[in-house]
């Protein structure tokens, strides 16, 4: 299929390249550019900001059906729209098309769910004495300025969106420039719905120009950031400057503990895959595998075996297993990190190298035995890269589960009851997927702990922080 050609979106207008400054998009298997993306200039953000600050002000006032009734259309055209929206984004970020079909159908599901929830935003009344009355309520905190990164190209923007057009709010979404045409197709599924064209707009641009640009104007009162951690403390210093709400999703270092009562073979064909669904790119993927010494030598060769038999090539192949990593930026970073790591002691079971002449193809790789001084084992790889090291004491597993100062996703595998109710007490993350690695949902909150951010997106708590509480009282 031909790629689209790429724009903006401003009060329902496709904003084509003109005098304005592009961004080339490329393809990451191939290298070869997809289409030039137009960029923001400060005109085209004051008139964003403009027609944010209208489309709250109409959007406010939308009954809760009419907010499902677009939810619940886009949620249709989505699944129409299924295989180009997908084929869109194996294009331009290069994870396999049956991972790209998936994300589409969690968009689905999450806007089927806001759509009921849009429903369900309930207030209280409280008992006072002598004829008076206390009642909450809850208001859409306002126009949203969202941030979304590259690695999931039409979840991430269906999220940024989801939430607050349930509550009422409008919402300038500002997706990564490396895969703008999969956040464009997602934005469009809301407005074919019938979503009014001043609710919700896309810009691209240089993200510290954009980012300071919106979130200096008292148009915008909540920030939605996901990706780095030191990108999210950057934006959420721009937030506190006028007190903005926050939603902040942000990086993490997934620990898996593997202890002694769990079923190699089981763990195994569950977690190899995870590690390498969209070449380690995910946020919560599995990643510091912490593993009991009595089962560690069976769970470290089992792992480099199924890891170097997975068949990385082009996403929009039938067969591929993994395809290449989004941008030239991630290579290098597996190569800074594993090179580190081996230099330092590690043993390298697997992988640890570029594939072939062209794209951004990076080997699934293995390193064992890694020293806790390695950079891998202190900063996100955010690659193909499993960690696997020996522990003898559960003390010491928790504790090198905690040691950094992430908490966004943990996994553990264990069939022992009572550990499994210490590791729900005493493992420091957002979420904790126990004898399974999915931890996500439609209804289920996402988001971490320490520095993997605060606030949530997903089930109820992600359209209530899109929601602020007014207590009315009456004499």
């Amino acid at each position: 299929m031909r790629y689209p050609d790429l724009h903006m979106i401003i009060d329902g207008e496709k904003i084509s390249a003109g005098h304005r400054t592009t961004h080339r998009v490329v393809n990451p298997a191939t290298g070869e550019t997809l289409g030039d993306l137009p960029l923001a200039d400060a005109a085209d953000l004051d008139r964003a900001l403009d027609t944010a600050q209208r489309g709250f002000k109409l959007w406010r006032e939308s009954t809760a059906q009419e907010r499902a009734a677009v939810l619940q259309g886009a949620a249709r055209l989505m699944m129409e729209r299924q295989e180009a929206l997908a084929r869109v984004a194996t294009m331009e970020e290069g994870k396999t098309l049956a991972e790209a079909r998936i994300e589409v159908l969690m968009n689905v599901g999450l806007f089927n769910f806001y759509a009921g929830e849009a429903q369900r935003i309930y207030g209280r009344q409280l008992v006072r004495s002598g004829g008076m009355r206390s009642t909450v309520m809850y208001e859409p905190v306002g126009p949203v300025a969202a941030f979304s990164p590259w690695n999931f190209p039409l979840g991430n923007p269906g999220r940024k969106l989801g939430a607050p057009i349930a509550a009422g709010c409008s919402v300038i979404l500002k997706s990564a420039e490396e895969t703008p045409a999969s956040a464009l197709g997602v934005l469009q599924c809301l407005l074919d719905a019938g979503l009014p064209k001043e609710v919700a707009q896309a810009v691209f641009g240089v993200p510290d120009q954009v980012s300071r640009h919106l979130l200096a104007s008292p148009i915008i009162r909540k920030l939605s950031f996901t990706g780095s951690t030191v990108v999210g403390k950057h934006l959420a210093k721009l937030a506190a400057d006028d007190m903005k709400r926050t939603t902040m999703e942000l990086g993490g270092h997934g620990p898996v503990l593997v202890f002694d009562d769990a079923d190699v073979d089981t763990v195994l064909a569950t977690v190899v895959g995870q590690k390498y669904r969209n070449a380690g790119q995910v946020c919560v993927s599995p990643t510091r595998f912490i593993v009991q010494e009595s089962v560690f030598e069976k769970f470290r060769d089992g792992f480099i075996e199924r890891a170097s038999q997975i068949r990385v090539g082009n996403g929009l192949d039938e067969g591929t297993q993994m395809g290449p990593m989004a941008n030239p930026r991630r290579p290098d970073a597996m190569e800074r990190l594993i090179g580190d790591a081996v230099a330092r002691g590690a043993r390298l079971g697997t992988g640890g190298e570029r594939i072939g002449n062209q794209g951004f193809f990076y080997a699934p790789s293995v390193v064992s035995e890694v020293p806790l001084d390695a950079e891998i084992m202190n900063e996100e790889p955010f690659g193909p890269v499993a960690i696997i090291n020996p522990f003898g004491r559960v003390e010491d597993m928790i504790a090198e589960a905690n040691r950094l100062p992430y908490g966004l996703a943990a996994y553990a595998w264990t069939q022992n009851a009572p550990l499994q109710r210490r590791l729900m007490r005493e493992v420091e993350t957002g979420m904790l997927g126990i004898n399974t690695s999915m931890i996500g949902g439609a209804d289920a909150p996402f988001g971490g702990v320490k520095w993997s951010g605060h606030g949530h997106e997903d089930g109820p708590e992600g359209l209530h922080a899109c929601l602020v509480a007014k207590a009315v009282h009456e004499g």
